[in-house]
């Protein structure tokens, strides 16, 4: 994939034209808040929903205070809290426009800085209206909340299909939070945000059991973990591949990635999935995007001994 990755401000239009008026900036915008990609014949863009700051200990409950503490350290990070990406990624194979996930949303005024999405699809010149398909890789309020805007379901298409796995949808009608690290005000807003997200879009889910295949060279895959019907998202073409991780790995994971974090409702198998994962990625190459990792999120993973690295993709302009 070399010289496949760009910056959207120059060569996006060009190459991206589907997309109308991809890489155009935003009238507001001081920074880039989408990168554009190819894998193979595969148009991608990754779209920044803001930033989230949760707590500092949600990244590592199973953690000696001090080790984290000195984690954090060590990445220039407030032990009290820390910035958070949310990225979503848009992807057009064949006749599909397939969003990956919808971000936060405008409901929650804890988060401020997040719930971008609806702005940064209108500042990269993608209708909602052009969207076929959506594909959740869970239902955690930061995933499924740019669906619950106002104003946003009469917008998309009437066939619209959103794929999400069966045992997500069967999980959030009697979620058990024992498990997690969620404060209860957090819990409460994910039990309101899935039920609410259920009772206004069951008849459009397209849910599977383990795998299945969304356009060509776009594959959805069960992993479980976070949550037990989590998914990753697989693309290939031309002999190219990325990984859309959803919440399976963050950014401590390479260090630590054994460290639980406070929002997975099976800390031990999520711990396996990661691993897992990450060893997939290093063997194959693939390029790595996931949810919480610094924007643009776009990199591959490496082995060091026994754990991992992090090497994000080189800025093409």
């Amino acid at each position: 994939m070399n010289r496949t990755i760009r910056n959207t401000q120059e060569e996006a239009n060009m190459n991206l034209h589907e997309f109308g008026r991809f890489g155009r900036p935003g009238p507001d915008e001081l920074v880039p808040s989408r990168y554009a990609l190819k894998v193979g014949e595969i148009d991608v863009m990754v779209i920044s929903d803001g930033v989230l700051t949760p707590p500092a200990e949600s990244m590592a409950t199973n953690a000696e205070p001090a080790l984290r503490g000195a984690w954090l350290d060590n990445m220039f990070l407030s032990r009290e809290a820390f910035d958070w990406a949310l990225n979503e990624v848009v992807v057009r194979s064949g006749d599909r426009t397939i969003l990956i996930d919808s971000g936060l949303g405008a409901e929650y005024p804890d988060f401020p800085r997040a719930g971008q999405l609806g702005l940064r699809l209108q500042a990269a010149g993608i209708d909602l209206e052009s969207v076929t398909d959506v594909v959740l890789t869970h239902m955690h309020f930061d995933h499924v909340g740019g669906l619950l805007v106002d104003g946003v379901k009469e917008r998309l298409r009437k066939d619209l299909r959103i794929h999400v796995a069966a045992a997500e949808v069967k999980f959030w009608e009697a979620p058990d939070f024992s498990r997690t690290g969620m404060p209860p005000a957090l819990a409460d807003l994910a039990r309101r945000a899935s039920r609410q997200f259920a009772d206004e879009y069951r008849n459009k889910l397209c849910t599977f059991e383990q795998e299945h295949a969304v356009a060509p060279g776009v594959v959805v895959s069960r992993t479980g973990g976070h949550t037990p019907g989590h998914s990753v998202v697989r693309l290939a073409s031309g002999g190219d591949r990325l990984m859309f991780a959803g919440d399976a790995i963050f950014p401590v994971s390479f260090d630590h990635p054994e460290w639980h974090n406070g929002f997975e409702h099976d800390p031990e198998e999520a711990t396996r999935v990661r691993i897992g994962l990450m060893r997939e990625l290093a063997a194959t190459g693939a390029w790595l995007v996931a949810t919480h990792m610094p924007f643009p999120s776009v990199g591959r993973v490496a082995t060091a001994g026994d754990l991992f690295r992090w090497v994000p993709a080189w800025w093409d302009y």
